[in-house]
């Protein structure tokens, strides 16, 4: 089954302190038209600029992932930008009033608790996924990071942490598919070693650092109260009874075992979201960081680029599922009005065919003879025709069944097709077949380029006894 893009059924807003700039900040997410993706827009700034969650517009990933755009910034976004790509929202408009999304409690579960609330709206467009056609690798030496991407029917991460540290240790999280993000992903909050914060508040980062949105983890057992005290004066937070007990401060209890695990691995989710489509692929990371997810996202930017050029690619050369003598079988149509020559796949829910167009074909006698071009309207009867096959693969006698048109929706011409030409069309259901009803929106490529997309409704009769 296809599957259509979605969006929020309605707006949310959720205000908080930002991470390092301690500043308050409200957020408003709202639904957004199909193919819009994810954009930020800063209303405290004059013209309300728009700026695109787009990895080559990464120029900050310390502590944090930050997005520019004619000088205008926004910072810390990972965490809304996973909860939203673990949704499964495709589109949506994220409105500030400030530089910072607001830390909330250090994990992405109040965005989720916020998009449930919301609702979610299907669109009428289908959603593209980027899938890994082939390994691909990442290493940063310096940083000790290392990904590696391996083709993959879902969006897998696996990931492990090791940062030299007895208390944290090695810890491993993994996410199967996205329907583990929620209740598995979603909670685990951020989290920073007792040692780095002095150095952090020095550079003018964490102002807005709590013991209630991060986990502070405590290495050395000999740590006073005293530098407990001169700590929390650098911060700021001299109102707050802060202690050790155990390995965090305030005894801080994780929600799970391996909690920043978990949470390096929301950082991933919400990194990558920065490519502007859907994954599917296994991601293996270890020591991963926010400079590592944006090299690897701009790594699959530049692949989607690639591949972008080269077109939808499809294997021609195996052996057809179905060759001419077959589709006799199973269509009524004759020459000259049978315009499918291979089928070369049917799946479930999908069907991949090919019509060669010859000059040979009545109708370059008297359509555009010195410029031969193949009508509209016989790309769609062979994209038609295509469905057709689809559908009585589905029924027991298929000869003793005729399908006919009903509807044509969405139909786009994007180049011409000559003599010479091999279209490739490659059809999906768009909804389950009910009654007999079938309803399938469907591609046509030449050298792996959109020639003609519509779809289509027809319905599946059974032929009276004759």
């Amino acid at each position: 089954m296809s599957e259509k893009q979605r969006t929020l059924n309605k707006s949310f807003t959720i205000s908080g302190i930002g991470l390092h700039t301690g500043k308050t900040v409200e957020v408003t997410v709202e639904p957004a038209p199909e193919n819009h993706g994810y954009k930020f827009q800063r209303t405290d700034v004059e013209g309300q600029p728009i700026i695109p969650a787009d990895a080559s517009l990464v120029v900050d990933t310390q502590r944090g992932t930050t997005l520019e755009k004619n000088g205008v910034k926004v910072c810390t976004t990972e965490h809304l930008l996973a909860a939203l790509y673990g949704m499964h929202i495709d589109n949506a408009l994220i409105k500030l009033n400030g530089i910072e999304i607001p830390i909330v409690d250090g994990s992405a579960l109040p965005f989720v608790k916020e998009i449930e609330k919301s609702g979610i709206k299907e669109q009428t467009a289908e959603r593209e996924y980027f899938e890994f056609k082939s390994n691909e690798a990442y290493e940063d030496l310096e940083k000790g990071i290392e990904i590696l991407a391996i083709p993959y029917d879902e969006f897998r991460v696996t990931v492990m942490v090791d940062y030299d540290s007895h208390v944290l240790g090695t810890q491993h999280a993994s996410m199967y598919h996205t329907g583990e993000f929620k209740k598995e992903i979603a909670p685990c909050r951020t989290f920073v070693f007792l040692r780095e914060l002095e150095y952090l508040a020095k550079a003018g980062l964490i102002k807005g650092g709590d013991i209630d949105n991060a986990i502070v983890l405590v290495e050395r057992e000999d740590v006073s109260q005293e530098e407990i005290d001169k700590l929390a004066k650098i911060l700021g937070k001299e109102h707050l009874d802060i202690k050790i007990q155990g390995n965090t401060l305030n005894n801080c209890k994780l929600k799970f075992i391996n909690e920043p695990a978990r949470h390096k691995l929301l950082d991933v989710i919400g990194d990558l979201a920065l490519v502007g489509k859907p994954i599917k692929g296994h991601i293996l990371t270890a020591r991963p960081g926010h400079s590592g997810n944006i090299s690897f996202a701009k790594i699959i930017k530049t692949i989607m680029k690639q591949q972008e050029k080269q077109g939808r690619q499809f294997d021609l050369s195996k052996e057809p599922l179905y060759n001419i003598v077959d589709i006799e079988k199973i269509l009524p149509h004759r020459y000259p009005f049978l315009l499918v020559d291979k089928v070369m796949e049917i799946t479930e829910n999908s069907i991949i065919g090919i019509k060669n167009v010859t000059m040979n074909e009545p109708q370059f006698t008297g359509h555009f003879p010195s410029n031969p071009v193949m009508p509209g309207v016989l790309q769609i009867e062979a994209m038609a025709q295509n469905g057709g096959i689809f559908a009585l693969s589905k029924v027991e006698d298929p000869h003793l069944y005729t399908t006919y048109f009903m509807k044509i929706d969405n139909v786009k011409f994007k180049r011409k097709v000559v003599p010479g030409d091999t279209i490739v069309f490659e059809l999906k259901l768009l909804s389950p077949i009910r009654r007999g009803l079938v309803n399938m929106g469907g591609k046509g490529y030449v050298n792996g380029q959109v020639c003609l997309e519509a779809d289509m409704l027809a319905q599946i009769v059974k032929d009276k006894e004759k």
